[in-house]
């Protein structure tokens, strides 16, 4: 491996400084949102003991892992708005490219298991409490948490190990797997190979898996004799059915359908869309559909408030 280069330029969206400080105050309003809105779900899980079960334990750990994912890249953007060098370290870079991606692998391993979780409860309801006890489900967060980050050492090993010789400068604002590739000196046929097959066997397989336990969700709650019962069924699994089609859709739009010559700022806004929109709108769509959920958030609203006072 020959490097002569020490660090990348992330163009981000060039513009006037007057828009970089416009892009500076919206993203830094809706990272802060963000954190606001995934933090009280995290804390009325952790509060509120009618949600001590495991589907708000899987949304509490999900929530976090939200915090955690946006955290990789807005802040070192919202720095790069300001900065006129927009400058990343050659390490710094592939840190970010690791802990990005590792966290998205994550995420949508817990959206999987928060599948598999919906169908157990709705389809396999006598049998849920003795299939999913507290060990289970304290296997399946601890497998959410570390899938991804077992799982990306190795596109992270292979493209680190590219030589870089220049040019430096990367049309994103994220360390993109993709620009990187492209901006290596040696050949990375394999490499990019070996990325688009681990890229789609991933995004695919973890989709058909969310998608066949919906499907078997959809023919039970049909069965319920109830239309209340349908009715809350099926809000419990739309809220859910909402993030996975924001985050899958824009991701696999991105990286696995065929089209690598989209224009470039097409590929930073559905970048946007699954690494800055969607843990935004997950405290939104969660809070927003389900009555336990504001019930909680609201006891937390109120205790913040009483704290505050006191």
């Amino acid at each position: 491996m020959i490097n002569s280069v020490s660090h990348f330029i992330l163009l981000g969206f060039p513009s006037s400084w007057e828009i970089q400080i416009i892009f500076f105050i919206v993203f830094s309003g809706t990272y802060m949102l963000t954190l606001m809105g995934n933090i009280a779900i995290v804390c009325a899980v952790r509060w509120d003991r009618h949600l001590h079960t495991p589907m708000y334990i899987l949304l509490g750990n999900f929530s976090f892992l939200e915090i955690c994912y946006v955290t990789t890249t807005v802040p070192n953007m919202l720095v790069n708005f300001l900065s006129e060098t927009k400058m990343i370290t050659f390490v710094a870079c592939f840190v970010q490219f690791y802990f990005f991606f590792s966290f998205g692998c994550d995420e949508g391993f817990f959206l999987c298991i928060m599948a598999f979780d919906r169908y157990l409860a709705i389809s396999r309801p006598l049998h849920y409490p003795t299939i999913m006890t507290t060990h289970v489900c304290t296997a399946l967060v601890a497998f959410g948490w570390s899938g991804g980050f077992i799982l990306f050492l190795i596109p992270v090993g292979l493209i680190s190990q590219l030589s870089y010789c220049g040019p430096n400068i990367i049309d994103h604002f994220i360390c993109d797997p993709v620009p990187l590739m492209a901006l290596s000196c040696s050949k990375s046929q394999i490499t990019k190979a070996i990325y688009s097959t681990f890229n789609t066997i991933f995004m695919v397989g973890t989709f058909i898996f969310i998608l066949i336990s919906y499907a078997l969700v959809i023919l039970s709650v049909l069965r319920i004799p109830s239309a209340a019962g349908k009715r809350k069924a099926f809000s419990t699994c739309a809220s859910h059915l909402a993030v996975v089609i924001l985050f899958f859709g824009s991701v696999m739009t991105m990286y696995v359908l065929p089209g690598s010559q989209r224009p470039v700022e097409f590929q930073k806004v559905l970048t946007l869309i699954y690494s800055v929109i969607t843990p935004l709108c997950n405290p939104l769509i969660y809070s927003l559909r389900n009555k336990d959920m504001k019930a909680a958030l609201r006891k937390v609203l109120v205790t913040s408030k009483t704290s505050q006072k006191l």
